[in-house]
């Protein structure tokens, strides 16, 4: 799950899944038709006057003609009287503001109503049941003459693109039971109310379904107007944009209450304990609607009609000891609770004992908390268990073998805990009815998984996920017994050999085929058919021959392995839906295709570190949908064409480094609108650096031109980016001055939320950028926004280091060596207190370095070596630790690390010990006040930006 928080509003699939579930708890019966009965006059003419005002393109009503109404479709009435009591013409088709065809004949006309209601409805005094669900009325609004009908029992409007003001007349219905007002996810249309005052009218309501209804001007009131309904059976305030969800301290008149879905809203508050006193319910789901805090207490045995328990997508804390022993007082019940979801949230402690007790659950769901501890025994107890999950928390010991009792799992999911020891066939032996099992652990060689080598088992699986788990060397030969896997995922399991050929027998019915990180090696199929959309990933083995083509895959990775020879001229013919493609890494060789642009569907492209050649984009068309391209480390040549932007209009991370492009870089190439990381480093372009545009400044966040020919000054344009926070310009021939408006990057004062690889992308890899930031070459994956960096090393800037830069607030690594700088040191540098390396070496710096920078405790990486400087070298904090090499070549500095003492230096002449040592101490508490003033404040900000950007990293890249 991304986020693996889900959004404020479900996807529409699970959006329609719920809401159509809930249906089915209709307490009115719906209308039963009978042909034999006479037709009422009066009513046959209202009936036709409603028919004119519907537009009906399929003919779908052409049956209502002749004398007999009561045979007409949808039509239903009473027996001897011949009055129409129900008209039911909900539309089997997707009706919608969208067209989805439901058949491909363009002839086909779906079975969709709009128009318009006509009052024509009033004159069937006696209608009780009104059923327009599922069609598309374009957004007309709800016709408040409805009010007006006296005698109507259940009005269901769901889906059927109504919108705008519900009408307060609806109150008047109070004979009404069955209310469904929900709104088609897919219309761009919508429901709102002023205040829900009018449903104290409602007297007999038993299911109330306002799904997707705006709510949010009564938030303030709504529960107020709901607790009055006291026959309420069934309540869905579904994704109706609540706020507020109020606590009641007198005891409710919910009698009846057994289905209430309050999900996806947003109420930021904890669960109210009344919730947990509706004694008769018995299903809750509150999911994706920010609740916060711990879980009430719950009455041992209060909630013994409670079978389902949705609290999933939320921010729950705590631990859940006491729902556990709440619920589990009604271990005797025969309808005590079966489904308990708590499915992304905040939960931490060890599983309590009591879950053991609750003997009627069929599905835990208990996945991306902080649960820890071991897998209670109580647990291999719940004999009618059918889902376990327990994946993503920080779970450890040993996974019993008790769950091989367990005889009605069919999903066993505990993936990314810290499981250890062993995993037998004694874990499975009883398990006839499993078909997906997911193991890891959080690193390999905790956990092994050792079955005999001729074990046969008892489930047929339809999908395994095992990683960090050891199963090899060999090939586990019990999965070719399996006839219906779909998905295989054996990463990091220590596999080796070649792969077996009756995986490749059974490709077709594959949709996730994941064995990376193993030591597997051999030849691959050249071709293959794989299940449509199917993903699959071998990165990082030791697979050999030319590039295969297999039809149906979408996402694919030969990322690290041994594939030679050129990558083929027709891919885009066998793998027209392919979306991913990775083969960075490998010994492709040949120039680099042209046709890979036909690739219409790509939308990440890896092939660096290969041996590909010829001229970059020679001959492409466009790739609308490219948002990754990563070319770096090849032996590409030419320049750099004017209309990449064009060719690829949705870049978003562009990577061409380590080749052999020349020429000049054109302005237009800068122009990608959403390009957020470029990387040209260490090419052969020349000339100056082009002149950005603001709005195109405005998307960059990394941009490293670094190892080229680069000429003229630096673009003043870059101190206008709003984002920019690693700009690397080293290893070129800029001059000129550094100028004042560095003072301007807004993006070196904050840790802001700069680019990251879609969550789409990740499963396979994280895209990686290398950085010179503490005296070496590093490759940066998660921590890139972390890093806020400056390189205009190796150049020849002249002039001061601007005292602006100082303003950097979050600046981590300043790098300018190698220049003809001059000047002092920034007397106010110690307000980079997030600094972690500096070098301003090799120039023509002079003075003294500044003793407060012995306040700058973040500073690991300094070197300030081959300048003019002079005076003593400050001897607090981490200075302490530096080398001689850090101050080397200046002859005018003094103190340790140095040899050359301060007391018989030039400058220093006439002080004698006590006297140096006294000047020594004075510094020394100068430099201690600003220590205490600058850190206090700078560390803990510090620390806490960064540990608090690291903490939501983790829901970044779930």
């Amino acid at each position: 799950m991304g986020s693996r928080k889900a959004t404020s509003v479900l996807s529409p699939l699970l959006f329609l899944a719920l809401t159509f579930y809930a249906e089915s708890t209709d307490p009115t019966p719906g209308p039963i038709s009978n042909s034999t009965i006479a037709c009422n006059a009066k009513e046959r003419a209202a009936l036709l006057r409603f028919k004119d005002g519907l537009i009906d393109p399929s003919g779908w009503l052409s049956s209502w003609r002749g004398p007999t109404c009561c045979h007409w479709t949808g039509v239903t009435c009473d027996e001897p009287s011949g009055h129409v009591t129900a008209i039911e013409l909900t539309s089997p088709e997707f009706c919608t503001d969208y067209t989805f065809g439901g058949d491909s004949s363009e002839s086909y006309t779906p079975r969709c109503l709009s128009g318009e209601l006509s009052k024509a409805l009033l004159d069937m005094e006696h209608l009780q049941y009104l059923d327009l669900s599922n069609n598309n009325f374009q957004g007309i609004a709800v016709p408040e003459f409805i009010g007006s009908m006296k005698s109507l029992r259940h009005l269901n409007l769901s889906y059927a693109s109504f919108g705008g003001f519900i009408p307060a007349s609806l109150g008047k219905l109070s004979s009404l039971r069955y209310l469904d007002l929900t709104v088609d996810p897919y219309s761009i249309r919508g429901l709102w109310v002023s205040d829900l005052h009018w449903l104290s009218g409602l007297s007999s309501l038993n299911s109330l379904r306002l799904v997707g209804v705006n709510l949010s001007r009564a938030s303030d009131h709504w529960f107020d107007e709901v607790a009055q309904l006291s026959s309420l059976v069934e309540l869905s305030l579904f994704g109706c944009e609540l706020s507020k969800f109020p606590n009641h301290s007198q005891p409710l008149n919910f009698t009846s209450l057994t289905s209430v879905d309050f999900s996806s809203n947003n109420f930021h508050s904890s669960i109210p304990k009344w919730v947990f006193e509706i004694g008769s319910l018995v299903e809750l789901q509150i999911m994706d609607a920010n609740l916060v805090g711990d879980l009430p207490a719950i009455q041992e045995a209060s909630l013994c009609n409670l079978r389902k328990l949705h609290l999933a997508f939320n921010n729950l804390t705590g631990n859940i000891q006491g729902i556990a022993t709440g619920l589990s007082g009604c271990r005797n019940s025969s309808s005590a609770l079966e489904v308990l979801d708590l499915t992304v949230n905040k939960f931490s402690g060890a599983l309590p004992d009591p879950l053991g007790f609750l003997r009627y659950l069929r599905v835990l769901q208990l996945s991306e908390n902080t649960f820890s501890g071991p897998i209670p025994s109580s647990l291999v107890s719940l004999s009618r268990l059918e889902v376990l999950d327990l994946s993503f928390n920080e779970m450890n010991g040993t996974i019993p073998n008790g769950i091989g009792r367990l005889s009605e799992l069919t999903t066993l999911n505990l993936f990314s805990n810290s499981w250890e020891g062993n995993v037998s066939e004694d874990h499975f032996h009883n398990l006839t009815k499993l078909t997906g099992i997911s193991l890891s652990s959080a690193k390999l060689g905790l956990l092994a998984f050792r079955v005999s080598r001729n074990w046969m088992p008892v489930f047929d699986l339809e999908s395994i996920r095992f990683s960090n788990c050891i199963m090899g060397p060999r090939f586990p030969e019990w999965l070719k017994h399996q006839k219906n896997l779909s998905t295989i995922v054996l990463s990091r399991t220590e596999i080796s050999g070649r792969i077996p050929n009756w995986l490749w027998i059974i490709s077709p019915q594959i949709e996730q085929l994941d064995l990376s990180g193993n030591r597997i090696a051999g030849d691959l199929p050249p071709r293959l058919s794989f299940g449509y959309f199917s993903r699959v990933n071998l990165a990082s083995n030791r697979l050999e021959g030319p590039f295969p083509l297999w039809s149906g895959v979408n996402e694919l990775s030969f990322r690290n392995n041994l594939l030679s020879g050129e990558f083929p001229a027709v891919a885009h013919l066998h793998l027209p839906e392919l979306k991913y493609l990775d083969v960075a890494n490998n010994s492709l060789t040949g120039k680099l295709p042209s046709s890979i642009s036909k690739l219409k569907s790509l939308a990440y492209l890896d092939m660096s570190q290969n041996s590909l050649s010829g001229k970059v984009f020679s001959n492409w068309t466009e790739m609308p949908n490219l948002k990754i391209l990563d070319l770096s480390r090849n032996n590409l040549s030419s320049s750099i064409p004017g209309k990449m932007c064009s060719l690829f209009p949705s870049l978003e991370w562009l990577k061409l480094s380590m080749n052999g492009i020349s020429g000049r870089l054109s302005s237009a190439t800068l122009r990608c609108p959403r390009l957020s990381t470029l990387d040209l480093g260490e090419n052969r372009l020349h000339g100056p650096i082009p002149k950005w545009t603001l709005p195109n400044l405005d998307a960059i966040s990394e941009l490293i031109l670094r190892a080229n020919n680069f000429t003229g000054g630096f673009s003043e344009e870059l101190c206008h980016s709003k984002n920019l926070h690693v700009l690397d310009l080293s290893d070129n021939h800029l001059s000129g001055s550094i100028p004042g408006c560095v003072a301007d990057m807004v993006g070196m004062k904050s840790y802001g939320h700069y680019y990251q690889l879609p969550l789409e992308f990740r499963s396979f890899y994280k895209g990686s950028i290398e950085l010179n930031t503490k005296q070496q070459q590093m490759q940066y994956l998660d921590l890139i926004p972390l890093v806020n960096m400056i390189d205009l090393s190796r150049n020849t800037l002249s002039g001061e280091i601007p005292e602006g830069i100082t303003r950097l607030s979050f600046l981590g690594v300043l790098r300018l060596s190698e220049n003809r700088l001059s000047g002092n040191i920034p007397r106010d540098l110690p307000l980079l207190t997030r600094l972690e390396t500096l070098d301003l070496s090799m120039n023509r710096i002079s003075g003294t370095i500044p003793a407060s920078m012995s306040s700058m405790t973040f500073l690991v990486h300094l070197n300030l070596s081959y300048n003019n400087l002079s005076g003593p070298i400050p001897w607090l904090n981490q200075f302490r630790t530096y080398n001689m090499t850090v101050f080397e070549g200046n002859p005018g500095l003094c103190g340790l690390p140095l040899r050359n003492s301060c007391s018989t230096h030039g400058g220093q002449e006439g002080l004698d010990d006590d006297g140096a040592r006294e000047n020594r101490d004075k510094d020394d508490r100068l430099i201690d006040l600003w220590f205490y003033i600058s850190t206090g404040s700078g560390f803990f900000a510090g620390f806490w930006s960064v540990c608090g950007l690291l903490v939501a990293r983790r829901s970044w890249t779930e």
